[in-house]
């Protein structure tokens, strides 16, 4: 049999003592946190390792180690990982650095914290392959022209020469994807690359992520909470569990008949069909005529360039409104709207019945309070220099004028609500904290305003399905405790269903239908609410096949 492309053996990941080495071998204390154990596998080319498990198993720091790689706090202490006959973890840092970008590439959870902000996307998308000497210039731009072609970004040419906030996030992580094939990698280590993408753009992306891999003999690791996409992706799929592997096996096997509890329970999370109703849709009570919140006629932009066009919605307390669209139909431009973070060129915003200045500059402390917004990005919404406890701390400080013994007592309260662990998550920075820990501290920091209005901006895409129903049941609990209202932005439908009382649906900057849940979300469906429901991925491999089969036949 072929020889693997990756094999890696025995491998255990630990965090380390600042300074301390990270070279497998390093001498652990009692009482270091294993964030690895034993990890066995092997990767063919042209094959797809599909890598599910909740948040903080270990998927990422996996993938990473895949390269060589552990972030700073982290070290190997045991095991190897041999690439193409070259253990990366006895090999020197030049041998290390030759490799990576070029024969592996990888692709982050948030493209926004891994791009240069200064710097144009064909600029920095190009740089390794012209530094490395995989092509010129005008190639490397042909082939990056290309590849967001084939992964369904608007208008390719001029895409590129914008900078990376001039773009939605979705299109940020398509344009992340190209950069990491354009060398033409060997192994391509996929970090959740479909999290910032709506469900349509995803069919696409993942299309052409499978066939590149297939055309090329690529290998590749896909790491995702969603299940559904990594059974269309992966030829196998391992399951892991605080640093452990529970089970593996080629995925109609796994997905057929998973032997172990915690696996079955995984698959149990990731049905459509099982996703919880947390509560029935209600209706604004009769005489509730003021809203709390109301948008009418707003239209706004970026530049010259429009993104929203005369919206109109109203946001009454104690409700959720959810707000679906496509990457790039101004979802997360009207949430910035209400946030002041961009002002209208016309239109008004009301809260409380009472006029709300278009910028937060603008607002009183006490409106600032009222509305809290949860981005989609925790890694760039979070200051990597402070720590958690100083994260939570600041609006508690600011808002409510709580220091000292006060001030530490409520931060604790408001982790612990949120399932982490005061003792041990309290005074560790964002980078020492997965994707999903850090967005629940992004939660927590919302809620220590003591808000009127959350906009939560795809604040579940981040995390695994087990800890998204326990945040949506969490979030649930604390908006009929507090009366609280909530503008969801999502492109998970399974969360619409969930959550939402009202629903607008939105397309090229404008809504495009508007109502109740039962009313938006039921048959007969308006052409393009229909394409979004379509598109939502099944726990069956064949999915994609077919729904690409469908969409070929229709045009």
């Amino acid at each position: 049999m072929e020889r693997p492309l990756l094999s890696i053996r025995g491998l255990s990941v630990h965090a380390t003592a600042p300074g301390a080495p990270t070279s497998a071998g390093a001498a652990t204390s009692a009482g270091m946190t294993s964030i690895l154990r034993g990890i066995d596998l092997d990767l063919h080319r042209g094959t797809i390792l599909g890598l599910v498990g909740e948040s903080g198993s270990g998927k990422s720091t996996l993938g990473l180690a895949s390269m060589g790689y552990v972030r700073e706090g982290l070290g190997f202490s045991a095991g190897s990982i041999v690439f193409d006959g070259v253990d990366l973890i006895r090999s020197s840092e030049p041998q290390r650095r030759s490799i990576r970008g070029v024969r592996i590439a990888y692709v982050a959870q948030s493209a926004a914290a891994s791009f240069n902000p200064a710097r144009r996307l064909f600029d920095q998308s190009i740089e390794v392959a012209v530094r490395r000497g995989r092509a010129r210039p005008r190639e490397a731009i042909k082939r990056l022209i290309d590849l967001y072609t084939r992964l369904q970004l608007p208008n390719p040419s001029a895409l590129g020469r914008r900078h990376p906030h001039h773009v939605s996030g979705g299109q940020l992580q398509r344009a992340m994807t190209a950069m990491a094939m354009v060398t033409g990698p060997d192994l391509i280590v996929f970090d959740e690359p479909t999290t910032a993408l709506d469900v349509t753009t995803q069919i696409e992306v993942l299309s052409a992520i499978r066939n590149v891999v297939e055309s090329s003999q690529t290998a590749a690791i896909y790491i995702s909470h969603d299940l559904a996409l990594v059974a269309q992706m992966a030829d196998r799929i391992m399951v892991l569990r605080r640093g452990e592997i529970v089970e593996e096996a080629e995925t109609r096997q796994i997905l057929r008949a998973p032997r172990e509890a915690y696996t079955r329970s995984i698959w149990a999370a990731n049905d459509f069909r099982a996703a919880p109703k947390v509560r029935a849709a209600l209706q604004p009570e009769v005489g509730a005529a003021v809203p709390l919140l109301r948008v009418t006629g707003v239209t706004a932009g970026y530049g010259r360039a429009p993104v929203l066009h005369d919206a109109t919605l109203e946001v009454h307390a104690g409700m959720t409104l959810a707000v679906v669209g496509e990457s790039g139909s101004g979802k997360s431009s009207l949430a910035n709207v209400i946030a002041g973070l961009l002002s209208p060129r016309a239109g008004t915003l009301e809260f409380a019945g009472r006029p709300l200045a278009p910028g937060f500059r603008r607002r009183s402390r006490e409106q600032l309070r009222r509305i809290q917004l949860i981005s989609q990005s925790p890694d760039t919404a979070l200051n990597p220099r402070q720590r958690v406890s100083e994260s939570i701390g600041r609006p508690l400080t600011f808002y409510h004028g709580l220091s000292g013994t006060a001030r530490e007592r409520r931060m604790r309260e408001l982790l612990a609500e949120l399932e982490l662990d005061p003792d041990r998550y309290a005074h560790r920075f964002p980078g020492e904290l997965s994707g999903g820990q850090k967005q629940r501290v992004c939660i927590a920091r919302a809620l220590a305003a003591e808000p009127s209005v959350i906009i939560c901006d795809e604040v579940t895409s981040g995390l695994d399905q087990l800890v998204a129903q326990d945040t949506l049941k969490l979030l649930d609990r604390v908006q009929r405790e507090r009366d609280l209202a909530y503008v969801f932005i999502t492109h998970d439908l399974a969360i619409v269903r969930a959550i939402a009382d009202d629903v607008i649906v939105m397309k090229a900057g404008r809504i495009v239908r508007s109502g109740h849940r039962d009313d938006v979300l039921a048959p007969p469906y308006d052409p393009y609410t229909a394409l979004l429901l379509s598109s939502v991925p099944e726990m069956d491999p064949d999915w994609l096949d077919r729904v690409l089969e469908q969409r070929r036949g229709a045009r």
